[in-house]
């Protein structure tokens, strides 16, 4: 007798695990009761997270963390609807998801029935690709589709939507071991004319530039990018998904460019006469100014995403493919340039405008961060969250490798930070530990999610900076509006340590600057779970180096003005 066909959810898992997969993160639901049952019977690690936006998140962190392709599971409806904020995070920052949400029966789709959403649709501008499966033959061929869409190419997410009656039909269709997409092709070594062109242009330069971005990252390009720049004797900026591509705690790095990055990086990009681009697709909170921006040198962008020619910028040298493989493709062709004298004048600006921060007054945020660096000697995986303390944690957390600091950048998603923890807590194979920075304002759009840290005892060091305010808008309330306060005051904040006794954490509260190191090396000693630290914090701290939006790198703010600046036109 023929054995009986596994059914739809069966093969789901099954197709998951092939892939690779051992860790899910997920909220159950009627529509896709069929996967989670299936899910008991594999190896594969279910994390209930308290929210489906948590699981998305952490889901995020996990993927960037590891590697790999983080994966969510989550019923229909407002379950699926609850990942949309995710997604598009994952999407804006190309980290691989595959999203697996429920969906109700075929026979009812459009109808209007109980949880039904139309989530490929609402999903559509913030993924890779979308399914609905309607036959649960298709289910080998869409999973195995939709784990190499996600993690090729530039990555992103997928999303896969499942009514429930092919979670519970039979499959007869046998597993796919390849895919066939015609027209969806993955750049992999550039041209190799343009590459010896761009070389060319290289060979010239007497001040050039290397900006690492996230793509340098994503193709593991790192020591690529610190050959170039020792070989050609190049100052490195890095945006801020790009730190940690190039060690900081090199002579060549300049640190992080754009809005709040260090003065030099910025002034390095106005004053040089080449710059290479790795992975970077030159977002408004790199250029400042449009018009100004990198007007007076040549431009080689590297980049695997052919829509990002001449989005922003019209290079002289587009170089489409992997950031890796042209790097090596571009190393033989290059060599020592002359340029001593501008390595001098770039090393003047280091000196001249370092990051700093006021000594005097309450508790700095500033001073907790570089506290932090300094107690783990750089060595952590920091998940930070949206807003001031995310911009400190960049200048302050010094990264020497690729990976350490998760950030939502594209989407500058509050909430983020501490689900991506989460996520990157349990995929974290470095022996680093993983701290969560998060703004009083971020934390709570999803503390909920110290139950999942908790449950599955994660040894996260959670540092709340509490400043009573959100913060960054307030920033800006403070230096364009005239101090006109408006919806950002931050009043009845819990008392957050009780807040995470109340979940069986550990917790203590800190609002010196004098407090900070032994409170971070306290943290650091418990590894049985999480643990917070609250940190009552300066309310109105600002954060500087600024470029106001819409103003030129020569606007640059070290301090705040004694006039009102001008209203910006871009958002924070």
């Amino acid at each position: 007798m023929a054995a009986k066909p596994l059914n739809g959810a069966q093969i789901i898992i099954e197709c998951l695990k092939r892939e690779g997969v051992d860790t899910v993160f997920g909220y159950p639901g009627g529509n896709v009761i069929p996967i989670f049952d299936a899910i008991l019977d594999s190896d594969i690690k279910l994390v209930l997270t308290r929210h489906e936006q948590g699981a998305t998140h952490a889901a995020d962190g996990y993927a960037r963390v590891t590697g790999k392709t983080g994966v969510v599971l989550v019923t229909s409806g407002p379950g699926a609807t609850n990942t949309l904020t995710g997604i598009y995070t994952a999407y804006m920052d190309s980290i691989p998801l595959v999203v697996l949400t429920g969906q109700t029966v075929t026979g009812v789709l459009g109808t209007d029935a109980f949880q039904e959403s139309d989530i490929s649709g609402m999903s559509f501008a913030s993924v890779k690709h979308s399914y609905l499966v309607k036959n649960s033959n298709d289910l080998p061929r869409v999973i195995k589709e939709a784990f190499y869409i996600a993690h090729s190419g530039r990555h992103g997410p997928v999303l896969i939507d499942l009514p429930k009656d092919i979670g519970m039909a039979p499959c007869n269709a046998p597993f796919v071991d390849s895919v066939d997409l015609p027209g969806y092709k993955i750049p992999g070594k550039a041209d190799q004319e343009a590459v010896e062109q761009a070389a060319a242009t290289i060979r010239k330069s007497k001040k050039p530039l290397v900006l690492a971005g996230h793509g340098a990252a994503i193709s593991g390009a790192s020591r690529a990018v610190k050959e170039l720049a020792e070989k050609l004797g190049s100052p490195v900026s890095s945006t801020m998904l790009g730190l940690g591509v190039f060690p900081a705690s090199h002579e060549l790095s300049l640190g992080m460019t754009g809005m709040h990055g260090a003065v030099a990086a910025n002034k390095a990009i106005h004053e040089c006469d080449l710059l290479i681009s790795i992975g970077s697709r030159f977002d408004d909170r790199i250029t400042a100014k449009l018009s100004e921006f990198a007007k007076q040198c040549e431009v080689v962008h590297i980049d695997i995403d052919p829509a990002e020619y001449g989005k922003i910028i019209k290079p002289r040298h587009f170089l489409c493919g992997d950031a890796k493989a042209v790097l090596e493709q571009l190393l033989p062709l290059v060599e020592k340039l002359d340029s001593a004298a501008w390595l001098k004048t770039v090393d003047s600006w280091k000196k001249k405008y370092p990051f700093q921060y006021p000594k005097q007054g309450g508790l700095r945020v500033q001073h907790v961060i570089q506290t932090l660096y300094e107690v783990t000697n750089g060595k952590a995986i920091v998940a930070a969250d949206v807003g001031q303390h995310q911009m400190w944690t960049a200048q302050f957390f010094k990264c020497d490798y690729p990976g350490q600091l998760l950030n939502s950048g594209g989407a500058g998603t509050m909430g983020f930070g501490f689900p991506a923890s989460i996520g990157a807590a349990l995929g974290n194979k470095t022996g680093f530990p993983v701290c969560a920075v998060l703004g009083d304002g971020g934390f709570q759009m999803t503390l909920c999610e110290l139950a999942t840290a908790r449950n599955n005892n994660l040894p996260i060091k959670i540092f709340v900076m509490d400043n009573h305010f959100l913060g960054m808008v307030r920033q800006w309330q403070d230096l364009f509006y005239d101090k006109r306060y408006s919806g950002v005051l931050m009043e009845n904040n819990p008392d957050f340590v009780k807040l995470a006794k109340a979940y069986d954490i550990e917790a203590f509260c800190i609002s010196r600057n004098a407090d900070a190191k032994r409170a971070v090396e306290r943290a650091m000693e418990i590894n049985d779970g999480p643990v917070l630290v609250h940190c009552v914090c300066e309310q109105e701290d600002n954060v500087f180096p600024m470029i106001p939006p819409g103003a030129s790198i020569d606007d640059i703010l070290i301090e705040r003005p004694k006039a009102i600046v001008e209203k910006p036109t871009g958002g924070t």
